[in-house]
């Protein structure tokens, strides 16, 4: 129980640009992993709302597009910053922004590739890697084109990154936005003295121990985690403003204010550009790049796709 407790306090302190309601399911499976529960992925993937029958149909979509040049990255599930929380089944993250961003990288730089699609259905998570993963796919703009579709869901770190395409799409019944950061702090304090338990921190440093979930959330301690939630959401205002063309007056009062949006009032709201379905924005993208002065008539081999679809096989959510 110990170690789960303090493997619960980090997850506490971390910042996240998230749904509240999947951060609570992703702590209840985090208790549940800390009382002795073991799951398997399947039971993870369940209590966070993930299905694996619908990843694996993208899956081969994926797969299908991509050898047509139009290669789809997936950003699917709950998005974390290392490779490692993919593997590990207790942290419930399905997307990696290293990963994500090391096949970004690599399909920008492929010749063989005349678009890409960001492929989007998250609630978002944490912050860390997400602003860095947004300025690379922003700064691919006039490169090559990148659209991102919210299929149906962007929100939080989700449409952080999908902001930064040329273009943000959103299925007729998708959603998108929840602009904003939050973090948590728990106090066990009463929990553990029901058990028996009582601790001692012994720490050198006068902040070392601030936030610690052994005691109730004092004042000073509040004001620091507030700072550092303020400093993201800063952050995140300021790249969405920017990659919207609009003010970041306008998205703290408007569609920055941590709610999700409907389809026809994210496009209203300047938080999307236009509604549409997955097939419509891969149709639309393979006319714009048809009618470039410098179209390539061939289709690219497989092989050229090859270092691509590695890194997006790691990323495989089945």
């Amino acid at each position: 129980m110990k170690n789960g407790l303090r493997l619960i306090a980090e997850f506490h302190r971390t910042p996240w640009a998230l749904l509240p309601e999947t951060l609570a399911a992703m702590q209840a499976v985090l208790y549940r992993w800390a009382s002795g529960a073991r799951l398997s992925a399947e039971e993870i993937r369940a209590a966070v709302g993930d299905a694996p029958e619908i990843t694996a149909a993208r899956r081969a979509r994926e797969a299908q597009v991509s050898a047509g040049a139009i290669a789809v990255l997936p950003v699917f599930g709950i998005i974390g910053h290392r490779a490692s929380l993919v593997e590990d089944s207790s942290s419930g993250v399905n997307t990696s922004t290293e990963l994500l961003g090391r096949a970004f990288h690599a399909l920008v730089a492929d010749p063989g590739v005349v678009g890409i699609v960001l492929d989007v259905d998250s609630p978002g998570g944490s912050v860390y890697g997400v602003g860095e993963l947004a300025e690379e796919i922003f700064a691919a703009r006039g490169v090559k084109p990148v659209s991102a579709i919210a299929n149906s869901l962007a929100a939080s770190a989700a449409y952080w990154l999908a902001s930064a395409a040329d273009e943000v799409a959103i299925t007729p019944g998708g959603e998108a936005g929840s602009v904003g950061v939050f973090a948590v702090h728990q106090d066990v304090s009463k929990m553990l003295e029901a058990d028996g338990v009582k601790t001692t921190l012994v720490s050198a440093g006068k902040y070392k121990v601030e936030g610690n979930p052994y005691e109730p959330l004092g004042a000073e301690a509040r004001d620091y985690i507030q700072t550092r939630v303020d400093d993201y959401y800063g952050e995140f205002v300021r790249a969405v403003a920017r990659n919207r063309k609009d003010t970041q007056t306008a998205v703290r009062e408007g569609y920055g204010q941590g709610r999700v949006l409907g389809a026809q009032a994210a496009v209203k709201a300047n938080l999307v550009d236009r509604v549409a379905t997955f097939d419509q924005v891969i149709g639309d993208m393979q006319a714009k790049v048809r009618a470039r002065p410098d179209a390539r008539a061939e289709v690219p081999q497989r092989s050229r796709l090859a270092a691509a679809k590695r890194e997006l096989e790691i990323q495989n959510l089945s």
